[in-house]
């Protein structure tokens, strides 16, 4: 109405109008959240299959404490958890437990080749093994969120927010969740991790 007013009828073309209502709003975050649920589960399993049960439980409280992290940071930065978001939350989970994978996957080949070692030292020597590897990838990552952060646009600023605490809050927890939870498991029932053991 206030353009037409300001500029004539002439000048006006309403082609499409959308508006999402409260029902709408509940499904997509109800649909989110059991996509996200779906996402860990199916993590969970492939973990435990790939490795042992310990490492796929781990994994999962990591990425719940990724997800809550960047989730809680954006809610405190004032921005709204939209589709975009939601597909960048699910893009942490991914991106975070290819982390945690390559972390496990050393520590399983050093259980191995290393058994008489004591559990902790062999996992500390499996963090320093893979290090920069993770802080590399995790850094070229970020550079390249940056970029789509600040000239991107405002359309995906957002999602490259999300994004960027992801891989922030998932290459800490990688390296300081997951591992600190397998060697409390392991020192609460030992000889359970390892074949050898």
């Amino acid at each position: 109405e206030e353009l037409r007013e300001k500029y004539g009828e002439a000048d006006v073309d309403l082609r499409r109008q959308e508006t999402v209502g409260p029902k709408v709003s509940g499904e997509l975050r109800k649909q989110a959240v059991w996509a996200t649920i779906f996402a860990l589960i199916g993590i969970l399993i492939y973990v435990t299959i790939r490795f042992k049960f310990r490492f796929g439980v781990a994994a999962v409280v990591a990425l719940f404490h990724d997800v809550f992290v960047t989730v809680g940071l954006l809610t405190i930065f004032g921005r709204e958890i939209s589709l975009p978001i939601v597909a960048a939350l699910l893009t942490i989970v991914g991106y975070s437990i290819n982390d945690t994978i390559v972390i496990s996957d050393r520590i399983r080949e050093n259980i191995r080749i290393l058994y008489r070692e004591k559990f902790e030292d062999l996992v500390n020597r499996s963090l320093n093994q893979s290090f920069a590897r993770t802080i590399i990838t995790s850094l070229t990552t970020i550079i390249v969120l940056l970029c789509i952060f600040f000239f991107g646009g405002p359309v995906i600023r957002d999602f490259s927010l999300a994004l960027i605490i992801g891989a922030i809050i998932g290459t800490y927890s990688s390296i300081y969740v997951v591992s600190p939870i397998v060697v409390a498991w392991e020192n609460a029932s030992p000889k359970k991790v390892g074949g050898k053991r």
